[in-house]
């Protein structure tokens, strides 16, 4: 089987992804994440993820000031997903602002066909988490990101009922 046939098929039978004209869509996330592959003499794995910009994602208006170090600190974070999984990962990390979206590409070679759709899940996954631990208190949050303000309430919630646990990963 080739490079190309393995790896399509890896994600193909994974069940965080559905297949799309271009790659593939990650249905684990609220934001429209899409992994994209490329084989030639090496397989490159280019991920975007589109999230909300700190101004279009809450109601109220934003200093300027907050939502530089919003961003800033956004970009610094996301530089480090490759630390989200137990592989050696030469991470390339894109964050640019446009039209109210952080638009984070994170492009990266990897050869385990296998083992890529988790790789790409838990990055996929790191960012989304990286958001979300950047949310600033105080503000009246528009879906998507006030959905998942819900769902990280309730379940810690939940969480805390059972007596919690550990992370996965």
């Amino acid at each position: 089987m080739s490079t190309d046939a393995a790896v399509r098929r890896a994600f193909e039978r994974h069940e965080t992804y559905a297949d799309a004209d271009e790659g593939f869509v990650v249905e684990t996330t609220v934001f429209d994440s899409r992994v994209v592959i490329e084989t030639s003499d090496e397989t490159v794995y280019t991920l975007t993820i589109r999230t909300p910009t700190l101004a279009s994602a809450v109601e109220e208006d934003v200093g300027d000031n907050l939502l530089d170090g919003w961003f800033e600190t956004f970009e610094r974070r996301v530089a480090d997903a490759s630390k989200a999984v137990r592989a050696d990962i030469e991470l390339t990390a894109d964050v640019h602002s446009e039209e109210g979206e952080a638009i984070v590409t994170l492009q990266f070679p990897f050869e385990k066909a296998e083992r890529a759709p988790a790789v790409v899940q838990a990055m996929t996954e790191y960012v989304e988490g990286t958001y979300v631990e950047g949310v600033v208190p105080g503000f009246t949050y528009r879906p998507p990101v006030s959905g998942l303000l819900a769902n990280a309430t309730h379940s810690e919630e939940t969480d805390h009922d059972q007596g919690g646990g550990p992370l996965p990963l």
